[in-house]
């Protein structure tokens, strides 16, 4: 059975996209309590199937596709510029397809400016009228406001008319920033990119016997399955090791592991890949809030899938990214990486950051695993020492040496030099990542 917040949520998901919510209807329709309706709306915008605007309510808007997701709706542009609307408030939900700066005259502006386009403009209420007519809704910037007849045109069209506070440049940098942080989050691999469905995978119920386990592992070749309820309630782990020198007659649910470490569908893979790895499982379960099972990942599935994303291109990049893009090799004997120090890595006081410093102490260790043959690894702990400031447009070098390793971990010592100076040093442990 789904819970209170999940019944909500499907209803929210079953309302037309542009209809108006609020906590008040959604209590009256579900018949709950107003809390539990706000923390439902709460989780729908999380969900990015709603969107909150001042002044104007809650709306459903569509939930975008993954590959889609840099595209931004109406209503996000409202929040990102903290905007009024002043028209058209019907079409908020709808979705942009390119931004159009008006710095031209009105023939060549209506060139660029088509269906699905967002006009940024100032106080030039006839380019209004035209944008509107051309299928593109219009955001006002200084503050600006429009004819009523353009209102008028934009409540029939359902195309929204924004003003905002901000000039046209301000408002240009922070609508790219916004979709320039959605890449970032489109490179990021989660959970539901791969698990493998309830329906695909093979499950077994508590109640049943260790003669029932032998006939699915016989059968799928699988040394693990999870443990479900009648209720798909996820109850347990049961594997190979679970069941050695025990009878058929006995019950599943005796011999099963209870509780187990599970992921959501918004976890990373990175972030579940390493909790596998640290815990020693081989298959993590998928379940839903209120504790369902909706499929599971596999340890091989996991590093597939980021061995494949490591050979994407990255439209969106990251400090990680900027961090790589600056290492080559210079010594692949003795392990030497070199690194210039960009802008984007410095701090308030022109210096190499800390997390810039840190993602090159891992990467470099990284390059001295693969190059020793280990595959992948993971930094657990570190201790730096910055001995010299390490200034912008630096050069450095940095030389990893392996101390110590066994078969799980790597003890690593790292000296970073710019020139001939020594500038830094770092003991890193890392944990290495089972094929």
């Amino acid at each position: 059975m789904s819970t209170k917040h999940e019944k909500i949520l499907q209803y929210i998901e079953s309302l037309p996209v542009g209809d108006k919510i609020s906590v008040r209807q959604i209590a009256k329709e579900m018949k709950v309590s107003e809390g539990t309706a706000y923390r439902a709306i709460k989780e729908a915008e999380n969900r990015r199937l709603v969107s909150s605007i001042e002044r104007v309510g809650t709306i459903r808007i569509e939930k975008k596709k993954k590959e889609n997701i840099e595209r931004l709706t109406f209503a996000e542009i409202v929040n990102i510029v903290d905007g009024q609307v002043l028209g058209g408030k019907t079409g908020l939900h709808k979705t942009l397809t390119k931004f159009v700066i008006g710095a031209m005259k009105l023939d060549d502006m209506m060139r660029y400016t088509d269906a699905g386009s967002l006009l940024i403009v100032g106080n030039r209420t006839q380019v209004h009228e035209h944008a509107l007519n051309a299928g593109a809704a219009v955001l006002i910037t200084g503050g600006f406001d429009t004819a009523e007849a353009n209102k008028q045109l934009a409540n029939d069209l359902e195309l929204p008319i924004i003003s905002t506070s901000y000039d046209t440049f301000t408002v240009a940098t922070m609508i790219n920033r916004a979709i320039y942080d959605q890449l970032i989050k489109k490179d990021i691999l989660l959970i539901e990119d791969i698990y493998v469905p309830i329906e695909e995978t093979a499950v077994l119920q508590n109640d049943q016997t260790l003669h029932d386990f032998r006939e699915q592992n016989r059968r799928t070749s699988h040394g693990a399955f999870p443990v479900v309820t009648s209720q798909q309630k996820l109850v347990g782990m049961i594997t190979v090791k679970d069941v050695i020198g025990k009878e058929d007659t006995e019950l599943i649910d005796k011999v099963m592991t209870k509780n187990p470490i599970a992921g959501s569908m918004k976890t990373s893979v990175a972030s579940a890949g390493h909790r596998m790895i640290w815990e020693g499982i081989d298959l993590l379960p998928v379940v839903n809030d209120d504790g369902t099972l909706q499929g599971v990942i596999s340890r091989q599935d996991v590093l597939k899938a980021l061995q494949l994303a490591q050979r994407q291109p990255h439209q969106g990049e990251t400090i990680d990214d900027l961090v790589k893009n600056e290492m080559k090799m210079v010594d692949e004997e003795e392990v030497a990486v070199e690194f210039v120090v960009t802008p984007q890595m410095t701090n308030q006081f022109g210096g190499i950051s800390y997390g810039a410093f840190t993602t090159l102490l891992a990467e470099a260790g990284s390059f001295a695993l693969k190059k020793r043959k280990r595959g992948e690894a993971v930094a657990e702990n570190m201790t730096i020492y910055f001995i010299k400031p390490v200034q912008m447009e630096s050069v450095l070098t940095v030389k990893p040496r392996i101390l110590d390793m066994s078969r799980k971990f790597v003890k690593m010592e790292f000296e970073v030099f710019s020139e001939t100076l020594l500038v830094g040093k770092a003991m890193m442990t890392f944990q290495l990542l089972e094929r």
